[in-house]
């Protein structure tokens, strides 16, 4: 930034004024750290069985369509019953996107989740614009967007005049749930004894395929109930911009929090505040977006970067330990 001729500590001070300066910008914040902090959750979810999920976006995308068919297409249901269903069609979605292909190629023929994960996020991609683009979910008019969901299906403001729904609450609930999962269960036991050698883990007993897929399932589960967070409390409708790239971010948040639920939050919460604040700091401080995303770019290599070498080293080590 200094190179650049701006001066970095009105920068910053913007920055932070940008995320948390007014009740209206912590919300915001708090908005945005939502969707990362449920993919987190399911990426974090998938390292800790030894498994690269990079296809939560698609499994974010997978949600948000079964969600939004849902919303608009379910009706006569009370606010609770509905926002419930909504909510468990995107679980499913998600899980079914991870589990169906990846999980399966990956427990019974090899195949890398890394390749397979990220060719079913473009699929969930191009499926979304087949569907919006003068297919069964356009609604009626030019522009390609689905119809809006029913109010019975809307989550609730937690702040007036902001993004920020009871959504919030979901994702913690969600971190409960990921913790308790895996610290507390048999299956979390059996994911992470996967993870963290799968050769021990079979000569112990544990059905190595079935926990891979079970674990793929578990992840785009979250990554789905984020895509209908985002539906049912923010757009209330599908449109083909309609993620930011939370499920490519979320990679990130697990590094950084080094997979663990908790820590997965903190993750999340400081790249929302990134996200809001550089906004503000293009604003006040009139550091242009492209180095607003230059900066964001090395804080996020600088955190991340020792996690992502310790992973790699992790898995050649056991690679080496299988083929041995």
């Amino acid at each position: 930034m200094v190179l650049s001729g701006y001066s970095p500590l009105p920068a910053y001070a913007a920055l932070f004024v940008g995320a948390f300066g007014t009740p209206f910008n912590i919300a915001t914040t708090l908005a945005h750290s939502v969707p990362l902090m449920l993919t987190g959750l399911g990426v974090a979810i998938a390292f800790r069985s030894g498994l690269f999920n990079i296809g939560a976006e698609g499994q974010f995308w997978a949600g948000s369509i079964a969600t939004t068919w849902v919303g608009y297409a379910v009706g006569g249901l009370p606010p609770v019953l509905h926002v419930t269903l909504a909510l468990l069609a995107g679980a499913a979605a998600g899980a079914v996107w991870a589990a169906l292909i990846p999980g399966l190629l990956k427990a019974y023929t090899g195949a890398h989740e890394v390749i397979t994960t990220m060719m079913m996020t473009y699929v969930a991609i191009q499926l979304s614009h087949f569907l919006l683009e003068g297919g069964p979910m356009q609604a009626p008019g030019y522009t390609p967007v689905s119809p809006d969901i029913r109010p019975s299906a809307f989550l609730p403001l937690l702040v007036p005049r902001t993004q920020l729904s009871a959504g919030l609450f979901i994702a913690l609930g969600a971190a409960v749930i990921a913790w308790l999962i895996l610290e507390r269960t048999t299956l979390g036991y059996r994911m992470r004894a996967v993870g963290f050698n799968a050769r021990a883990a079979a000569y112990a007993g544990i059905d190595v395929a079935a926990t891979t897929v079970l674990a793929l399932g578990l992840s785009g589960a979250f990554a789905g109930v984020a895509g209908a967070v985002e539906v049912l409390g923010v757009n209330h409708r599908l449109y083909d911009s309609f993620t930011a790239g939370y499920g490519f971010t979320a990679i990130v948040v697990a590094l950084l929090a080094k997979n663990d639920p908790w820590a997965t939050l903190g993750a999340a919460l400081l790249f929302g505040a990134l996200s809001t604040g550089a906004s503000y700091m293009q604003l006040s401080a009139g550091v242009p977006s492209q180095l607003v995303d230059v900066v964001q770019g090395i804080i996020i290599f600088f955190i991340a970067a020792d996690a992502i070498i310790a992973w790699l080293l992790r898995r050649s080590r056991n690679r080496k330990e299988v083929a041995a």
